[in-house]
Formats: C-alpha cells, sequence, structure tokens
C-alpha cells in the first residue's frame, strides 16, 4: 500500500507535502509542540501551544461550557489569524465533527470529518479526509489521559500526544500541560484541529479519570522527549 497521495517520501524517508489545513504548519523535521488549556474551568476554553523554542504557534480562545456544543472553535495562529474552523455535525449518531478552512464554515465544504467508532469500550476515531478521497487517519488511545495516536492508511504513527515531564525535576505535569508530537511532514494545524475536536469529544471525560500528578512551573521551551511511535 502506498502512502496518501497528499504526501510523498524524499530519498531520505522523511513524509514532503503533507499540508491538509497549510503547508505552512507542515514542519521539516520532527517537532514537539507544547500544548497548554488556557482555563481549566470547561472543556474547550481555550488553547495555546508553542513550539521547542517556547514561541508561540497557535491560540484557540472560547468561552462558556457551552462554546464548543453550540457554536464553532476556531484555531488561529500567534498574530491571532484564523486558519481553521471546527464544529459539531447535526444531527449525528456518532458525534461527527467536522473541520473548514479558515473562519467560519457558512457556504463552505469541509475539509475532514471526525467521528467515533462504534466499538464500545474502545477510545477510537476515524477521521476522513474530503480533498483526498481514500485518504483516513485512525485515532487510538485516550485523549482524557493525554495518551493517544494518530496513524495514517498504513498504519504508521504521524502524530502523538502525550504527558509531559518537567526535565528539570523529572515530574509530570498536569493533564492541563501535554505534548503533540509531529512526524515530519505532517500538518501541525490539521493535527491541532485534531486535538479540539477530541478535547470536545473526551473533555468530559477528563474528571472521571483525574490522576493526582503534580504540576510544576511550565517552561514552553522544554522539549523533553524524543518521539517513538
Amino acid at each position: 500500500m502506498l502512502w496518501p497521495s497528499r504526501t510523498a517520501r524524499s530519498p531520505t524517508g522523511i513524509m514532503k507535502s503533507g499540508a491538509i489545513v497549510e503547508e505552512g504548519f507542515v514542519y521539516q523535521e520532527e517537532t514537539h509542540l507544547t500544548v497548554l488549556k488556557t482555563s481549566l474551568f470547561f472543556a474547550g476554553d481555550g488553547f495555546t501551544a508553542y513550539d521547542p523554542k517556547g514561541e508561540l504557534v497557535f491560540r484557540v480562545d472560547s468561552y462558556g461550557p457551552d462554546a464548543g456544543d453550540s457554536g464553532e472553535l476556531v484555531l488561529m495562529d500567534a498574530s491571532g489569524r484564523c486558519i481553521l474552523t471546527v464544529r459539531r455535525k447535526r444531527p449525528s449518531l456518532h458525534q461527527r465533527w467536522e473541520g473548514f478552512v479558515g473562519e467560519g464554515t457558512e457556504g463552505k465544504k469541509p475539509l475532514f470529518s471526525v467521528r467515533r467508532s462504534s466499538i464500545i469500550g474502545r477510545s477510537s476515531m476515524t477521521v476522513e479526509v474530503y480533498s483526498n478521497p481514500g485518504e483516513e487517519y485512525q485515532i487510538e488511545g485516550s485523549f482524557a489521559c493525554r495518551n493517544c495516536t494518530i496513524f495514517n492508511t498504513e498504519k504508521e504513527a504521524v502524530a502523538e500526544i502525550r504527558r509531559k515531564v518537567d526535565a528539570s525535576s523529572n515530574v509530570v505535569l498536569g493533564k492541563d500541560v501535554f505534548l503533540l508530537s509531529l512526524k515530519a511532514g505532517f500538518d501541525g494545524a490539521f493535527a491541532m484541529g485534531l486535538v479540539l475536536v477530541l478535547d470536545q469529544i473526551h473533555g468530559a471525560d477528563d474528571d472521571g479519570e483525574a490522576e493526582n500528578w503534580s504540576r510544576v512551573g511550565v517552561d514552553p521551551s522544554n522539549e523533553d522527549a524524543n518521539f517513538s511511535p
């Protein structure tokens, strides 16, 4: 089986041109983004994401407990430019969410959709990219525990969400701070859009799966571990 036609391998084996949302967020090297929830009161209140140098890459602002349910979530770059809008499709039997390029959804065709797997007891999502028929991704694991992986059609891990460890103290940080690790050539804006959807679908699970983890001061530039899918 070949890689999705949107991506190709260089002679070194690194994925190239993996843009789904925007080419500017496709990293040529494996990259670890530090993602912080900007509020702990409600799922989806907001996020900021920083690159390994500690520079802001993405931000999401939403307010109130029903922001994700009744409206749309917009992913912005560091300057506030709207990159991607995600919204829940209604009616939907399996909590299907859709992503649209730019701000808003009116008159636009969705770029991709995310739906929950029907397998009971298994945390699995299927992501379908409409702009390239046949391109699908699978998300497996528990976002509530910040432990899940995004696989391409070849079952290769292209991104991973995991708990962040403070390098200076070797302490696992709280679940409001986590790593989004991207394989070279995978679209970071697309991956961050999937984080927004996962947070809306699994946000309510966080309380039920809460753990007693200590939290210390956060250094967004701390790239503490290599991504080993």
